[in-house]
């Protein structure tokens, strides 16, 4: 499998605590973990595969650095990329606006062209709406770190576990 860029937009930690968590079930010599506010088109063309994540805000308001990465990403050519995308989000404080941003970046993945992989199951997670669902999935990893944090470990290994044959 050649290299993954595991790319990430966190205000509070949070976010890259994931994408770090990412990097160390795939191993450091197969991932590199970048944070978006750093990357250029060059950075993100380097990679195969990539793996993209961030948190929603507030009522399904998209960070910042991951508002800027997207102009970023107007610039790259994804269409031979397989893209894996991770979000944060709070269930309880925003039920009906759950991981939102995480609808938004897989939106932008799929006007780039490019190919999404790493879909993930809404089964365990208590929320009335979520522009992260389609299809009667998740688009993604979802985490809620402040109300699940329980379930992070084993998310996170389950989904390497996924990507790992979908990267092929």
């Amino acid at each position: 499998m050649s290299k993954i860029g595991i790319f990430y937009a966190s205000a509070m930690g949070n976010t890259e605590a994931v994408a770090l968590d990412l990097q160390q079930q795939f191993g450091q010599e197969q991932a590199d973990v970048i944070h978006v506010a750093d990357a250029d088109k060059d950075m993100i063309s380097a990679y195969d595969y990539l793996i993209i994540g961030g948190s929603t805000w507030g009522a399904g308001e998209i960070q910042d650095d991951m508002a800027d990465f997207f102009k970023e990403l107007d610039e790259v050519n994804l269409t031979n990329k397989k893209v894996a995308l991770f979000g944060l989000g709070d269930q309880v404080a925003y039920p009906f606006a759950f991981a939102d941003s995480l609808g938004d970046l897989y939106d932008k993945m799929v006007s780039k062209k490019a190919t999404v992989v790493g879909g993930w199951p809404i089964e365990g997670y208590e929320f009335k709406s979520s522009k992260a669902e389609r299809n009667g999935q998740f688009v993604g990893l979802v985490m809620d770190i402040d109300n699940q944090p329980e379930k992070n470990n084993e998310r996170i290994k389950a989904w390497v576990k996924q990507l790992k044959k979908e990267f092929k």
